[in-house]
C-alpha cells in the first residue's frame, strides 16, 4: 500500500532524535514525526512524550518526491486539547508568590546648573520668550566651553593635553 497525503496510519516508534522521531507504519513504510508535529503545546524534549517501540496513530502530512514521508501526531489531537494552557518551562515559579510590583515614584527634579526649563510652572510667557530664554542659555553655555579651551583644558576635562 502506498501512503497518500491525508491517510491516518498506525505505526511504531523506531527511533528518536532531538529533532523528531522514525516510525515505521504497519505496511513497512518509514517516515517521521518533527517534533513541531508532536504535539499542539511546546515540547521542549521529544524523549518525555514519546518512547521508542511505542504504538501511535499518525497522519501523512507529506510526500516527498525522493520518497520521504512526514508524519504528524498533532494533527490528529481533538480541537478541544487545543484550548489546554502549554505546560510552563519553569514550575519552581509556580509555587513563589507573585512579586510585587514598586509603587511609581517621580524622578527628583534635576538640579544641575546647565540645565534648562522648558516650560515655567506658571506657563506665562509666549514661545518666543521662551526661545529667547533658549538661547541665552544656550550662548552662555557656549561661552563657558570656549573659555574653557582657550585656557588650554580638553574637554574631557583632564587639564592636559598638548601645549
Amino acid at each position: 500500500m502506498s501512503l497518500s497525503v491525508g491517510n491516518i496510519v498506525n505505526g511504531k516508534i523506531t527511533g528518536i532524535t532531538n529533532f523528531g522521531a522514525f516510525v515505521e507504519t504497519e505496511d513497512g513504510s518509514k517516515g517521521m514525526i518533527h517534533i513541531s508535529e508532536v504535539s499542539r503545546s511546546y515540547v521542549e524534549d521529544i524523549k518525555t512524550v514519546l518512547k521508542i517501540g511505542q504504538a501511535v496513530t499518525v497522519k501523512v502530512i507529506s510526500v516527498s518526491d525522493d520518497g520521504r514521508i512526514a508524519l504528524s501526531l498533532k494533527q490528529l489531537e481533538k480541537a478541544d486539547d487545543s484550548n489546554k494552557k502549554p505546560a510552563q518551562k519553569n514550575r519552581s515559579r509556580q509555587s513563589q508568590p507573585p512579586k510585587q510590583r514598586k509603587k511609581y515614584e517621580p524622578a527628583p527634579p534635576v538640579t544641575s546648573p546647565g540645565d534648562f526649563e522648558w516650560q515655567s510652572a506658571s506657563n506665562s510667557g509666549s514661545f518666543e520668550d521662551m526661545m529667547s530664554k533658549f538661547k541665552r542659555t544656550s550662548e552662555d553655555k557656549m561661552s563657558d566651553l570656549k573659555r574653557g579651551e582657550s585656557r588650554g583644558y580638553s574637554r574631557r576635562g583632564n587639564g592636559g593635553g598638548r601645549k
